[in-house]
């Protein structure tokens, strides 16, 4: 997958079959529109292009919510691995700004999309609107396919076990501590990526475990407990717990206790995958009963 910053750069991707959205958490709607994507490039000869961009546009329209309301499902690296492993040709990021936010959904398509990008296909899906004051829709695109040479379609919401799926649902999942719930919404485990730091424990000396910062603060991050997880990083993989707490400051502290330990992992870039919650938060007076049940339950599972 080729990742571009500007949609000149991008300007010489072949028929370009594209979507835009935030895609947060790249969940089974998602990749569903990312399937369709890929078929309709292969008919037309092109490649998949998914328009996101960063800062979130609530961060910039909105600023008073970073830190407090705004959370998303994934980093704009965890994403970018998701829609890799997805099989998008390319990733445009686009900087979102107050000037940008004010580009219409016609401007938008006509000047970008079919002025710059000579799109063969817009893909939406169903509801997705876009451009100032979120003007712009699938009506609208079907309106302009004439006048500006594309072809427009339109993808429904997706469902699992009869429940519509969004990132807001996905999102309150997370934020609940239902991981198998969030997990099955996504179409794949809920990851955190981050660079794992060698600090001795301060919880139980019998239980070795390393923090894994998380560096963007707009990441959402189950409530405090312990997980069940898988960890990566390299060829390194092993079964593992993480423990969440509160540290004071407003953002939660991620520790990683692992069944397997290699010496250099301490700096490495790792990958947690995170499979079920064992327990809810307890007062942290009783942290080594509390990490030590964990562990036991933990080892009881098969994963």
């Amino acid at each position: 997958m080729r990742i571009f910053r500007s949609f000149e750069e991008a300007a010489a991707i072949p028929s370009p079959v594209v979507t835009t959205g935030t895609f947060d958490g790249v969940h089974i709607g998602h990749k569903t529109i990312l399937r369709r994507l890929k078929s309709l490039a292969s008919t037309y000869g092109g490649e998949s292009v998914l328009i996101t961009f960063h800062p979130h546009p609530r961060a910039v329209l909105y600023p008073e919510t970073v830190g407090r309301g705004l959370k998303l499902i994934c980093s704009q690296e965890e994403k970018a691995e998701l829609l890799r492993k997805a099989g998008l040709d390319n990733l445009i990021i686009i900087e979102f700004t107050r000037e940008f936010s004010q580009t219409t959904g016609e401007e938008f398509v006509r000047d970008i999309l079919c002025g710059i990008m000579k799109a063969r296909v817009i893909v939406v899906g169903q509801n997705h609107h876009f451009g100032f004051n979120q003007q712009g829709d699938y009506r609208k695109l079907w309106e302009w396919r004439g006048a500006y040479g594309f072809e427009a379609e339109e993808i429904p919401m997706q469902e699992v076990q009869n429940e519509t799926v969004s990132s807001t649902r996905i999102r309150q999942a997370l934020s609940e501590g239902y991981i198998q719930r969030a997990n099955a919404y996504l179409d794949h485990f809920y990851i955190i990526i981050g660079v794992a730091a060698g600090e001795a424990s301060p919880f139980s000396a019998e239980m070795p475990m390393m923090r894994v910062p998380v560096t963007e603060k707009t990441k959402l991050v189950p409530p405090p407990g312990l997980y069940a997880v898988s960890c990566a990083a390299d060829t390194f993989y092993s079964r593992g717990m993480v423990y969440i707490r509160d540290s004071g400051s407003g953002f939660p502290e991620i520790w990683l206790h692992l069944e397997k330990y290699e010496d250099d992992l301490p700096g490495k870039r790792i990958t947690l995958f995170f499979h079920k919650r064992l327990s809810a938060y307890r007062p942290e007076s009783e942290a080594g009963e509390f990490l030590a049940a964990g562990l036991a339950e933990m080892k009881e599972l098969i994963f």
